[in-house]
């Protein structure tokens, strides 16, 4: 995320800047996209004015904050491309998914919501895992016909439900998907 300013922070400014992308982490991880800027500058101890400076929008702060969640679930779709059991990787990966979705809802809100993640992260976690899904296919442990299209309308979905369901139910919402996945046997 670029800064507003193509000037170096000064250093209490560099410190406003991470107490915001803290808080800003905690925040939207606990309560996704919808938690106000107010509260995001009342957790990082500064004012509003002080969040604005370094983020004009709350899209924008939300980018900040998303970015390095997506970057590192991009890695570990690309180093499942490489797995020796090509179907332990593409759910493996699921797994991820469901578990980070499950305790951190501004990762629902990112796949749900694509405007709020850059392109660029899209478009690479979408390669990524279209790679896991096409070798988990050639592989015979996912079923033939889905594409990557039709994986991200599950996860969405998926994503969307897991947040507004309570813990036992969780399990068996994660089976149902993983379990229409699995090639026929």
């Amino acid at each position: 995320m670029a800064e507003v300013s193509d000037r170096p922070l000064r250093a209490d400014a560099r410190r406003n800047r991470e107490k915001v992308l803290r808080a800003a982490q905690e925040a939207f991880a606990e309560h996704g996209m919808g938690v106000p800027l107010d509260e995001i500058a009342g957790r990082a101890g500064v004012g509003p004015g002080t969040v604005y400076r370094h983020f004009p929008t709350k899209e924008a702060l939300f980018e900040a904050v998303v970015a390095a969640r997506m970057q590192d679930l991009i890695t570990a779709a690309r180093a499942g491309a490489h797995a020796a059991d090509p179907g332990e990787a593409f759910f493996g990966f699921l797994a991820l998914l469901a578990d980070e979705a499950g305790v951190k809802r501004d990762l629902s809100d990112a796949l749900v919501a694509p405007p709020a993640v850059a392109t660029s992260l899209r478009t690479d976690l979408r390669a990524a895992l279209e790679v896991l899904l096409t070798r988990a296919q050639q592989a015979g442990a996912v079923r033939d016909g889905i594409r990557v299209d039709d994986l991200f309308a599950l996860l969405k979905g998926l994503m969307a439900a897991l947040v507004e369901t309570a813990d036992d139910a969780r399990d068996r919402l994660i089976a149902v998907v993983v379990d229409g996945l699995r090639a026929p046997r």
